[in-house]
């Protein structure tokens, strides 16, 4: 087991420039996440980055991500193979913390059960859980949508409704974010029209290993089956949803589909347990990366 650094060793904490992304996407590459560059300008755009080098390069990188002023996410902790057990995570992890509350924040974060269990001697309280699920190919049958739903594809004309109707959902304005997603997967940028209302969304972005669809925000599970129906006849594969745990209904379908459950997360916050988001209406996620 490699020793911890004493502090008088440990190499300082920067910003990541944007010049050093391909660094930052080796680090995705080498733990096999699915983000791809655009993500990363999302977190230098709107929000920060921090690295720490070694022999020129960037070993190590936590990130955050503010929202609406309520809330900033921690993410994109990762650590290079051969600088690990050194402390840096934790170094970053504790940077983070201590920047979203000093800005006022709550500080979010999705864990893997590993994780879960070093965020929460740090203050992380369980809010929720998700899956990630995925598939290959997905399918979906001879599945109808119900005639007094329409669906639509997102234009400039039914935007500002439909980040309104995010942010009802999700507690907090993010809509520099998924302005920025709009477009990365054009065809599954859906929303759903009940009697003349808006009763759910959908969006996707590409990945590095596959395509990514969420948010999903729906009224009722129909609405998202409905929006899911429509984008998984098109969506190029293999492809990922991050599915709230309460959405069993939605998660069985899915796996009709040709999903498998492929990890855990637990949605927690710092210093409470209450959730800020409406459990009814969120069935899947952006990517624990962005919430």
């Amino acid at each position: 087991m490699a020793s911890v650094m004493a502090p008088s060793d440990w190499p300082a904490i920067g910003r990541l420039a944007a010049s050093e992304l391909p660094d930052a996407e080796a680090l995705v590459a080498e733990a096999g996440w699915n983000q791809v560059a655009a993500d990363w300008r999302m977190f230098l755009a709107f929000g920060t980055v921090y690295a720490v080098r070694a022999k020129g390069r960037v070993v190590a990188t936590a990130a955050t991500l503010p929202y609406g002023g309520r809330c900033a996410w921690i993410s994109m902790v990762l650590v290079a193979a051969d600088h690990r057990r050194k402390g840096l995570a934790t170094r970053l992890l504790r940077r983070c913390i201590d920047d979203v509350l000093a800005a006022g924040l709550v500080p979010v974060l999705d864990a893997t059960p590993a994780g879960r269990t070093v965020y929460q001697p740090l203050g992380f309280q369980d809010a929720w859980s998700f899956q990630r699920l995925a598939a290959q190919a997905p399918r979906t049958g001879d599945v109808k949508i119900p005639a007094d739903i329409a669906i639509h594809h997102v234009n400039d004309n039914s935007w500002p409704s439909l980040t309104a109707y995010d942010a009802a959902a999700f507690g907090a304005d993010r809509s520099a974010i998924i302005a920025r997603m709009r477009g990365r997967l054009r065809d599954v940028d859906l929303f759903a029209i009940r009697h003349d209302r808006c009763v759910g969304m959908l969006l996707g972005r590409d990945g590095r290993v596959a395509s990514h669809l969420g948010p999903l925000i729906a009224d009722d599970d129909e609405t998202a089956k409905a929006l899911l129906t429509h984008a998984l006849r098109i969506v190029p594969g293999p492809a990922f949803i991050d599915l709230a745990d309460q959405k069993a209904a939605l998660r069985q379908w899915l796996e009709a589909c040709g999903f498998a459950r492929q990890r855990p997360f637990t949605r927690m916050l710092y210093g409470r347990s209450t959730r800020f988001d409406d459990g009814q209406r969120t069935y899947a996620v952006i990517g624990p990366e962005f919430g």
